[in-house]
């Protein structure tokens, strides 16, 4: 294990981009998760009590939520 650390270690050392490169994958990862998760991406039971969750999920999985509506009617013609 110790063998393929220093292998990546002393490649991203040698290569004339390789901080730069890896600075910039850190820079959008954090983008990607911090920024947008927080500003677009708000959760969807936030404020429900434990039940109230439980309830949803239990709805949602079975199908009788009113999000998820009536599944699609399958055509009479359908032959799989």
């Amino acid at each position: 294990m110790a063998t393929v650390w220093h292998f990546y270690r002393d490649s991203f050392r040698n290569m004339t981009w390789g901080r730069p490169l890896v600075w910039l994958i850190l820079l959008k990862v954090f983008i990607l998760f911090a920024i947008l998760r927080v500003f677009f991406f708000k959760p969807a039971m936030a404020g429900l009590s434990d039940e109230e969750r439980s309830r949803v999920v239990g709805e949602r999985l079975t199908g009788e939520h009113p999000e998820v509506g009536d599944p699609v009617p399958v055509p009479e013609t359908y032959q799989p």
